[in-house]
């Protein structure tokens, strides 16, 4: 008989683009293929559909984890509160009305959660935390936008040195206090949400990584893409195969209950 492993159900949000003629649900194949290998699980890409589209409540009780992609759109900043923003700036109000109930429902589940650059700004707006909208124009902080004047595979070379606290979730996973990241960003955390904790500082000041400690799951998000480049190594790999870890456990407890109640 042949015996089928069991391997976690890992959702990964998509953006919605409007064309002229029709919509279309996306999502860069980095955040994909990093979920069969570091992270171990099988990928499922969440569309950010219309509100009420999605049973959002099914939906995270299907999945042992959700990855909260990058994108290259800004949450709305009626979301926290913040100022109308700079006029051409991009946003993704479908996304918005997807990723930051689902978030909240997901953690109150117990489903591990991972942020990335977008993702971070998404978990901490969904836990009641606001965003500076355009760092570079603050005066004591540089610019952690992507170079626009190099080719792919240079935007994500190492930008800067991360400061991680002393004691801290991610200080743990890394073994260290300090590592080199890329930085592709033009929004950040300001005051984080109820709950958050502050894993991770660039020289600057601006908020890399934060986590949830009072979670039942493993909550994190950085603020760099730590998908790429591949082979994605060092720190990295740790954060990716932490998530996994904490996926596969909530697979085995679900799996558990499911046996049970048979």
């Amino acid at each position: 008989m042949l015996t089928v492993p069991n391997l976690p159900l890992i959702g990964v949000t998509a953006c919605h683009l409007q064309g002229e003629d029709y919509s279309t649900q996306k999502v860069s194949e980095k955040y994909v293929t990093c979920v069969p290998a570091p992270v171990g699980g099988l990928p499922l890409i969440i569309p950010a559909l219309e509100a009420g589209q999605l049973d959002l409540d099914s939906l995270v009780a299907h999945i042992d984890g959700l990855l909260l992609t990058g994108s290259p759109s800004n949450i709305e900043p009626h979301n926290f509160s913040g100022p109308d923003s700079v006029e051409g700036t991009q946003h993704d109000p479908r996304r918005d009305g997807v990723t930051l109930p689902l978030i909240r429902k997901a953690i109150e589940a117990g489903v591990p959660v991972l942020g990335i650059c977008r993702g971070i700004q998404e978990l901490n707006v969904a836990l009641g935390g606001t965003l500076h909208q355009r760092i570079f124009d603050l005066e004591d902080k540089f610019d952690h936008r992507m170079r626009r004047d190099v080719e792919y595979t240079r935007k994500y070379r190492p930008a800067h040195e991360i400061r991680m606290t002393e004691g801290g979730q991610l200080a743990r996973i890394a073994g260290s206090d300090t590592a080199l990241v890329n930085s592709l960003h033009a929004q950040g955390i300001d005051q984080p949400g109820k709950g958050v904790v502050v894993e991770a500082v660039a020289p600057d000041g601006i908020v890399e990584a934060i986590s949830v400690p009072g979670a039942t799951a493993f909550v994190m998000a950085v603020q760099w893409h730590p998908e790429w480049p591949v082979p994605i190594e060092g720190l990295n790999k740790k954060i990716f195969e932490a998530f996994g870890d904490a996926c596969r456990a909530h697979l085995n407890a679900r799996l558990g209950l499911a046996t049970a109640a048979e």
